[in-house]
């Protein structure tokens, strides 16, 4: 049936052309008939008078043409257009693929760009007008963001006159206990009206009810919307069972959304009630928490901010031994989130849009370029009948298919670039991004390629519609067409030939840059030899390890199981490893200097056994070791590193010198001077480091670095295995290699992200610049084809042809270089803190850069410098 009813519309649409153009035919001969009858009434013969009356009339095929468009726009035109831009590509495949990839690499970029910029800045915070909403910090001397005390908070709430609530978080790891022993897990500690502070309201069960917080409530728990599914399987059930968290048993009494992120605090399993009975909840001088606030309906951040450093002035004349240089510091909690992301983005962003127009103009003049070799078709079409709208719908219906086919390539390519990059970026950090999780296409992405292709195929469309337009069509029959809209163009061409070579010069500088100062990072002096060396952290919870002799038992088991496995050549055990966040620093004093409030000593510090340092490799410079019968019954000692010799006893031997440390009141003596070991990041400088016994200070969690004669890989399961023999129920976690850690640790991930995203966009810009040049190029050679015939013709050698087209080009491409060599070390002046042992002005980068862009211009002139010495002089000639 539907067949049948397909085929009568075809046919009573068949039969209404038909008719029309029957009618029309009607309707043209009458008109002529009348025209020859007046002709002949004037005195004309009948044959005169017919031939007379034709030329009035005009071109019948043409005067069709435009009725059947007065009539009504016609499908079947589309399906014809189509099909001849189809046919016209097919010709020209050469010309179809570099269009098509030149706008999918610009469009790709931008798409991707857009996703991240679409997720990070645009999507809103999952939080209830998340613009009142504002993280609170004490700052010190040593910055503005630092963790303030349980009991400062607890001021802070009360003596505020700005905030209509304040709460506090911290992240935390807690140990959970399952049927296979304890395991590592995630997890954050909050005040009771923290998620109602942030306006989120639990998917299942209910949220932290008040007083849930004090030292007498039960202790309860909260589960991430992962966890609930990962470790309950989603089940409904899940609500009032219980769960251990570092021996302490928690009721289970809420599941949170699926779309809720805290990036602060991410990531985060468990989410428990933050208590006050705790030991540093009753200090004062123990900072472990952020503060979260909403500000009041009318207050403004200024005067929050105001407000905050007013309260942090009392505590700290009320105060003076704890919150001495201690002030308040309140910044917006979306800047918090993402403000550290933005301007990179946005600079990202950038670029991607620079990219993208110099795309769409190099695909714009290689449509000039093969318009050129269309002018006779035009012409002839236009002299046969075809009528301006017609061409002009081909020129948009060419246009929009290969804007269209750009697009879809260059927009699934771009999806496929945010999961890439998703993908490259480290667990431990993409953790702190959890506005990232499930990028890619969306409503607002799509719409923004569809915008891009919209924009891209008007520009395609016009873009020969201008240039060939319809009143050069009698000259289009008998010349190239050189006229003012040639020359403007190619001397618009020029100057985008040179931006994109300058564009190209500074990215690419930027990414080699970038790439040497990542490669020196990665063998950067860490004090250390990396090489062989396998890490693990232990931790074992429980009132078995809770005292110092079986926490200094158990580590010595440790390291005797482990050094007898095969391969191990020594083994140490380390409080914080060396390649860290730079955490754990604490306050000193040398004795017998004199000091007041307002002065504090810091240093890193960390707990080893005697073993450590020299599984590390690192050399001791002044002094000694350690002994392995240094323990609590031995007088205290430690070894401090250059940087704190240098720093506190400059000029002098820190050997003998005496050091009060904590709350401890007996002195600790310096035996030894070590080398600087890489304690924070590998781009941070040396920072002040002291080193204790481990048997002096023990703990139930520490790392294990273990120095191996085979690949440290291998021996790490066997590592994890020899612990739960010692005992089960101990937390084994973080297996990796030293050089794992190097590679995954922040500064890498930022140096090799960095150094990824400019050098992908330095590949674009080149393919951009050289196909831009290709086409400058081409476009001079079609328009000065006469010229070059007559050059010919009057003897010149091919030679000479080739060195003149190549001339053009090395002018072009030298010019850019020139600008772009100076762009570049002004914008690698600007990037110097990503650089790591490189100057913006390295030599040897800035000239490989400029060779090879040099070497990939002179390719890309070569085809039109060879198209335009093969050049017949007469074929030339006689098409003028």
């Amino acid at each position: 049936m539907g067949q049948t009813i397909g085929f009568l519309r075809k046919l009573a649409m068949l039969l209404r052309r038909e008719r029309f153009r029957s009618e029309l035919d009607e309707e043209m001969a009458f008109h002529r008939a009348q025209a020859e009858k007046d002709l002949l009434a004037g005195g004309m013969t009948r044959k005169a008078a017919r031939q007379a009356a034709a030329r009035q009339f005009g071109n019948r095929e043409q005067l069709k043409e435009r009725s059947s468009e007065v009539v009504g726009f016609r499908f079947e035109t589309i399906a014809q257009d189509l099909r001849f831009a189809l046919r016209q590509l097919r010709k020209n495949p050469g010309f179809a693929a570099t269009a098509t990839l030149v706008l999918a690499l610009g469009i790709g970029a931008s798409v991707a760009i857009f996703g991240f910029v679409d997720a990070a800045l645009i999507k809103p915070l999952p939080y209830r007008d998340s613009t009142r909403l504002a993280m609170l910090f004490e700052s010190n001397p040593l910055g503005p963001r630092f963790h303030l005390s349980y009991l400062d908070y607890l001021d802070w709430k009360n003596r505020n006159k700005s905030f209509s609530s304040v709460e506090v978080f911290g992240a935390y790891g807690f140990m959970l206990k399952t049927p296979d022993g304890l395991q590592p897990a995630d997890g954050a500690r909050v005040s009771s009206g923290f998620f109602h502070t942030l306006g989120v309201a639990p998917v299942l069960g209910r949220d932290f009810a008040p007083g849930e917080s004090d030292s007498s409530a039960p202790h309860v728990v909260l589960l991430s919307y992962g966890a609930w599914q990962k470790r309950y399987g989603g089940r409904r059930d899940v609500l009032g069972q219980t769960v251990v968290l570092d021996g302490q048993t928690n009721t289970i009494v809420g599941v949170l959304p699926a779309t809720f992120h805290f990036a602060p605090a991410e990531p985060a399993e468990f989410w428990a009630a933050e208590r006050a009975d705790g030991g540093c909840e009753k200090d004062r001088g123990c900072h472990n928490l952020f503060g979260l606030a909403r500000l009041r309906d009318g207050v403004l951040f200024a005067a929050a901010s105001d407000d905050v450093k007013a309260i942090a002035q009392q505590l700290e004349k009320q105060y003076p031994d704890t919150n001495g240089q201690r002030f308040g510091w309140l910044r917006p909690l979306t800047e918090e989130i993402v403000g550290e992301i933005r301007p990179i983005l946005l600079v990202l962003l950038s670029g991607a849009a620079l990219l993208l127009l110099i795309a769409t103009v190099n695909v714009a003049s290689l449509l000039m370029v093969r318009s050129e070799s269309r002018r006779r078709e035009i012409a002839v079409r236009g002299a046969l009948g075809a009528s301006a709208g017609r061409l002009v719908r081909q020129f948009v219906t060419e246009g929009l298919l290969l804007a269209s086919a750009g697009s879809v390539i260059g927009a699934a390519s771009g999806v496929e670039a945010m999961q890439l990059l998703t993908r490259l970026v480290p667990k431990e950090i993409l953790a702190t991004m959890p506005y990232l999780l499930g990028l890619g296409l969306n409503l607002r992405v799509a719409a923004f390629a569809v915008a891009i292709c919209a924009v891209t195929g008007l520009v395609f469309a016009l873009t020969p519609a201008f240039r060939l337009s319809l009143t050069d069509m009698r000259q289009g029959l008998t010349e190239g067409g050189r006229g003012a809209a040639g020359t403007l163009w190619r001397r618009f061409g020029a100057n985008l030939v040179v931006v994109e070579i300058a564009t190209a010069m500074v990215l690419l500088v930027g990414a080699g840059l970038l790439g040497k100062s990542l490669y020196r990072l990665l063998h950067a002096d860490a004090g250390l030899e990396p090489d062989h060396l396998a890490t693990l952290r232990v931790s074992a919870i429980g009132d078995r390890y809770a005292k110092d002799a079986p926490q200094i038992n158990l580590e010595r088991e440790v390291l005797s199981r482990i050094a007898a496995l095969p391969g191990v050549k020594s083994a140490g055990i380390t409080s914080s490893l060396p390649l860290g966040d730079g955490d754990g620093t604490s306050d000193f004093r040398v004795v017998g200097r004199s000091y007041n409030h307002d002065e504090h000593d810091e240093a890193a510090n960390r707990q080893v056994s005697s073993s450590y340092l020299p599984t590390l490799q690192a050399r001791i410079i002044r002094g000694r070791d350690f002994s392995e019968d240094e323990d609590e019954q031995k007088p205290r000692v430690m070894i401090v590193n250059q940087t704190l010799a240098n720093q506190y006893f400059r000029g002098q031997n820190p050997i003998g010198q005496r050091i009060l440390w904590g709350d401890d009141k007996r002195p600790i003596e310096i035996v030894g001077m070590v080398n600087d070991l890489q304690e924070g990041q590998l781009d941070a400088a040396p920072r002040a480091a002291f080193y204790i016994p481990l048997n002096q200070s023990p703990d139930s969690s520490f790392s294990i670095v273990v120095r191996v004669s085979q690949d440290e890989q291998s021996l790490l399961p066997a590592m994890m295995a020899t612990i739960h023999q010692i005992d089960p129920g101990i937390a084994v976690y973080e297996p990796a290699t030293m050089g794992q850690r190097i590679y995954d640790s922040p500064s890498a991930y930022l140096h090799r992200t960095s150094a990824w995203m400019v050098g992908l966009f330095a590949a674009i810009a080149l393919v951009l610049s050289v196909v831009g040049l290709y086409g400058v190029i081409a476009y001079s050679v079609a328009q000065r084809t006469r010229e070059i015939g007559v050059r010919m013709a009057l003897g010149a050698p091919r030679g000479a042809v080739y060195g003149l087209i190549l001339k053009e080009a090395g002018w072009l491409t030298g010019i850019g270089i020139g600008l772009g060599l100076v762009c570049a070390v002004g914008a690698a002046t600007l990037m110097r803190k990503l650089l790591f042992g490189t100057a913006a002005w390295d030599a040897g980068t800035l000239a490989g850069v400029a060779a090879v862009l040099a070497v990939a211009a002179m390719l890309a002139s070569y085809i039109p410098a060879r198209t335009a010495a093969g050049v017949d002089p007469a074929e030339a000639l006689r098409s003028e």
